[in-house]
């Protein structure tokens, strides 16, 4: 039997076909028209439901050039099931180079949303609606705050095993299980059975090759694995990635000037030093000492600080885990993939 036509935003997208469709979101002051749009490529066989977001927080560019170069991939020309392709969904900050919306309001706070609520509330209704509600599992894609950058991760929650084994199977360097935060998509679509893999890569306002092939090549690994793609040219992982379930940041001590000593995907041990404060004249010096071991996931990028500032983000890993080794190998196995020969960023 034929399969149904997908249909979204008043459009019917045939089996065996790809559009990209505008959903209305709201109308500027000036009276400029904003969408949100999504790329739905609907395969003629039938399979799983999944949706790929980006720029929910406006200032993290990274998502939207993975979703570029996803929707480039030969792999889907011949995609069994659905795939929805959000590559903005905050176009109100991704505009104005702003992690909020126009109101200040974060929308991955603003799940699941309002019909009749703030603006915020309102694009979160429309996304529940339009995608999160059609789907079997979503990828959710991220980058540190501005000024802050983290190594490639997959952030997950599972009740399910089967998402677990999905965070695995996307190759990122290491699984973290990490708490599901109010008003977030991530809750919002767990209360309609849909497991959401989180990737976080990289800095707000910035693209850099390694975050971007982990991810693209991660959201086609969980599309092998869920039967969307042909297995041909998808390598899987050369290792499996490690695992954290919790983690800890250092914060500084005293306001001044941070020179870092560490930086991220480093193993951490007890009593390291991961960086100095000093005052602008050179008098005061303070270390940051780690307490624990651990990897380091996330750091910041600013010299300039201020006391009470996240400085080092570290996950608690196994003491048996390499991070070195991890990383190399599929770091390197990332810079020999020919999938990447023609695509890279500039």
């Amino acid at each position: 039997m034929r399969r149904k036509p997908f249909e979204i935003g008043g459009r019917k997208v045939p089996p065996g076909a790809r559009q990209t469709v505008d959903l209305p979101v709201s109308v500027l002051s000036d009276h400029t028209p904003v969408t949100m749009s999504v790329h739905v490529v609907h395969g003629r066989e039938p399979g799983p439901t999944l949706f790929v977001s980006a720029a929910i927080h406006g200032d993290e560019v990274m998502g939207v050039e993975i979703v570029r170069r996803l929707l480039r991939m030969p792999s889907l020309d011949t995609v069994k099931g659905t795939l929805l392709a959000i590559p903005i969904v905050n176009s109100y900050g991704f505009l104005n180079h702003s992690r909020y919306l126009p109101d200040r309001r974060d929308l991955n706070r603003s799940f699941p949303g309002d019909a009749v609520g703030s603006l915020a509330a309102r694009l979160a209704k429309m996304f529940m609606t339009e995608i999160v509600k059609r789907s079997d599992v979503g990828i959710d894609l991220h980058s540190a705050a501005i000024h802050r950058t983290n190594l490639p991760q997959v952030r997950v929650s599972p009740r399910k095993p089967e998402t677990m084994t999905l965070a695995e199977v996307f190759g990122a360097p290491i699984v973290m299980t990490s708490k599901i935060r109010d008003g977030s998509l991530r809750q919002a679509a767990r209360e309609h059975d849909v497991d959401i893999l989180l990737y976080e890569a990289g800095e707000g306002l910035r693209f850099d090759e390694v975050s971007a092939r982990t991810g693209v090549m991660g959201i086609l690994r969980v599309m092998r694995h869920l039967g969307m793609v042909r297995a041909k040219g998808i390598a899987k992982p050369q290792v499996a990635p490690m695992r954290s379930s919790s983690s800890f940041w250092l914060r500084a001590p005293a306001g001044g000037l941070l020179r870092t000593v560490k930086t991220i995907g480093a193993r951490v041990e007890s009593g390291d030093i991961l960086g100095l404060i000093s005052n602008p004249f050179g008098e005061i010096e303070t270390e940051i000492i780690a307490g624990e071991p651990g990897l380091l996931v996330g750091r910041t990028n600013l010299p300039v600080v201020n006391e009470g500032d996240g400085l080092f983000h570290v996950a608690r890993i196994r003491a048996d885990d390499n991070p070195a080794a991890t990383i190399d190998l599929l770091t390197g196995q990332l810079e020999e993939d020919p999938l990447f020969d023609e695509d890279e960023i500039i």
